[in-house]
């Protein structure tokens, strides 16, 4: 499941208790050794309230799921948010870090620090693509997040050979058994793509890339392709060689996306005030939403639909942006969300929000 898909499953879960874990990482040696104590640290302080708050025997598939954490902290971002019930174990990194170290337990899961941080996150795949072997990743902005690993990935070599020795020299027949075997990458990659709607980058060479091409069954999933340096395949450098190719292509869609909004303002379906913003947004209004980066409001609730602007998000009862929710909202509801640091935004105001009707 991609991140959104997650959160929308979390959101949606009413359970007693919910456990929600928060807390900053690091992505490289050594500092991320902290990581692991401070995870064992909250874990325990976890364990520990639920045994004083829960009866035992009632909460007992969820401390084994506490138990069974590893603070393996590779492929660790810059936080790391674990949610745990009796029915549910979930861990989501995040190349944004979070507000605190926390553990919070609740009837509800405590999503809201990783709202805003999946609105200026990219998730996408990267395919490691050679006739040696295939992998595939799931990345977030520059970083890997995981490998994919399942009945297909990763492919070993490619089985397809000419037995027949006075057939080896028939380079036509040669072709035809890498495509046959790019075929079946292919074919394993839009499964993926189906369960998660995810984009994929291609690092490998141009000559693979093409013939990859010619035989993909849904060639407009794959954003591009990065030549490959087979001596730096690790995970960190193919992130940073595709991270490239998704940034000029999500720079496209933000830009097509403030044309759509500019020629939406003449037709009198653009909202700039905050308060029409949200509540349209909760009443499932919202088409396109787009939010300059460093766009943040924190409100007090008023009532279920309005709130009063406040300057210290740490005042009690605050909600430290307010852009979030409203993020959440559009998107929760199949609108389309853009966090973005184009200027051009700017003249019709830091957050934008273009309704169905």
């Amino acid at each position: 499941m991609t991140i959104r898909q997650k959160l929308e499953t979390l959101a949606n879960e009413t359970s007693s208790p919910c456990v929600s874990i928060s807390l900053n990482t690091h992505r490289t040696h050594p500092d991320n050794t902290q990581d692991v104590i401070q995870l064992k640290n909250l874990l325990k302080e976890a364990e520990q309230r639920i045994l004083n708050e829960f009866d035992k025997k009632t909460v007992a598939p969820l401390l084994k799921k506490i138990s069974e954490i590893d603070p393996d902290p590779t492929y660790n971002l810059d936080s790391l948010h674990i949610f745990l019930s009796n029915d549910t174990k979930e861990i989501i990194k995040s190349p944004w870090s979070t507000q605190m170290n926390s553990v919070q337990i609740s009837d509800t899961f405590a999503i809201r620090p990783l709202i805003k941080n999946l609105h200026r996150s990219e998730e996408y795949l990267i395919l490691l693509l050679s006739q040696g072997g295939v992998s595939l990743y799931n990345a977030t902005n520059d970083e890997v997040t995981s490998e994919v690993i399942n009945n297909d990935f990763p492919f070993t070599e490619n089985p397809h050979y000419v037995a027949d020795r006075e057939k080896r020299s028939d380079g036509l027949l040669r072709d035809n058994l890498v495509r046959q075997y790019f075929n079946k990458v292919d074919k394993a990659v839009v499964d993926v793509y189906n369960r998660t709607g995810l984009d994929c980058v291609v690092i490998c060479t141009e000559d693979n890339y093409s013939r990859f091409m010619e035989v993909a069954d849904r060639p407009t999933i794959y954003l591009g392709y990065a030549d490959i340096d087979y001596g730096k395949t690790d995970v960190h450098h193919i992130a940073k060689q595709a991270w490239e190719i998704v940034k000029t292509d999500l720079f496209k869609r933000k830009t097509e996306a403030i044309e759509e909004m500019r020629e939406a303002v003449s037709q009198g379906v653009v909202f700039t005030d905050l308060q029409e913003i949200y509540q349209a947004s909760i009443d499932g209004r919202g088409d396109l939403l787009m939010v300059h980066i460093d766009y943040v409001q924190p409100v007090l609730m008023t009532g279920e639909r309005t709130f009063e602007l406040v300057s210290d998000k740490t005042e009690p009862g605050v909600i430290d942006d307010i852009t979030s929710d409203i993020a959440w909202n559009v998107l929760s509801k199949s609108g389309r969300v853009f966090f973005t640091t184009q200027e051009e935004i700017k003249d019709l105001g830091e957050i934008v929000l273009k309704t169905r009707y």
